[in-house]
This record gives C-alpha cells, sequence and structure tokens, in this order.
C-alpha cells in the first residue's frame, strides 16, 4: 500500500515537498516512480528512485528543479519541487516495482503497486 501526500497550492516559483511512504513492505528494494497527470492530458512520468536508491532519473521538463530522494529508516521517498511553474499543475502519483528495470522507468506498466495521487496546483 503506497500513500502519496504532500500536495496543495502553492505560487509559481514556489515549493513543495510530496512524500510516498509505505505501509507495508520495504520500499527500499522497490523502484519508486513518480508520476503525474494534467486534465486532459496523459499520464507521465516525472522521476524514479531505482531500488537501493542507485541511480535517479527525471524527465527533461522537471530536470534541475525537481529531487527526488529516500529515507529508508521512514520508509518514505520524497519528491522536492522546486520554481514550480502553472505547467506542474496535476495530480501527482507514486508508483512502486520490485527491483525494477532502470530502462522503463518511464513506463507506466512496469509498476506494481500506486498510490492514490495528491494534487498540485500551481497558481497565483
Amino acid at each position: 500500500q503506497l500513500q502519496a501526500s504532500g500536495g496543495g497550492l502553492v505560487q509559481p516559483g514556489g515549493s513543495l515537498r510530496l512524500s510516498c511512504a509505505a505501509s507495508r513492505g520495504t520500499l527500499e528494494y522497490y523502484a519508486i516512480g513518480w508520476f503525474r497527470q494534467a486534465p486532459g492530458k496523459e499520464r507521465e512520468a516525472v522521476s524514479c528512485s531505482t531500488a537501493l536508491g542507485e541511480r535517479t532519473f527525471y524527465a527533461d521538463s522537471v530536470k534541475g528543479r525537481f529531487t527526488i530522494s529516500r529515507d529508508n529508516a521512514k520508509n518514505t521517498v520524497y519528491l522536492q519541487m522546486s520554481s514550480l511553474k502553472p505547467e506542474d499543475t496535476a495530480v501527482y502519483y507514486c508508483a512502486a516495482d520490485l527491483w525494477g528495470d532502470s530502462t522503463k522507468w518511464t513506463i507506466n506498466g512496469e509498476y506494481d503497486f500506486w498510490g492514490q495521487g495528491t494534487l498540485v496546483t500551481v497558481s497565483s
């Protein structure tokens, strides 16, 4: 079970930190992906932390602004979002893929478990 949280309303240029927590299991052994879906658009991959946190990946649209990290003691993965833009507005989902194939981090179907989503709205 994954629980995504931390969304909200923020002004352009602001920051938010999303959290993805697991109620069971150990996220350390899972690749954790963050995806987002804006109204009327398809779900897109935003970032991924591979199992054991060995590598991280980012979509070009968020590179340099978003940072994914893990806190294994809290069994939680974070997505720190900075310099937010209106086009970042979307429902953000986290997903877990046991061990994961880093070459397929952007593919929705590769992930075994999904959180419920948290809404991020960037607006003045």
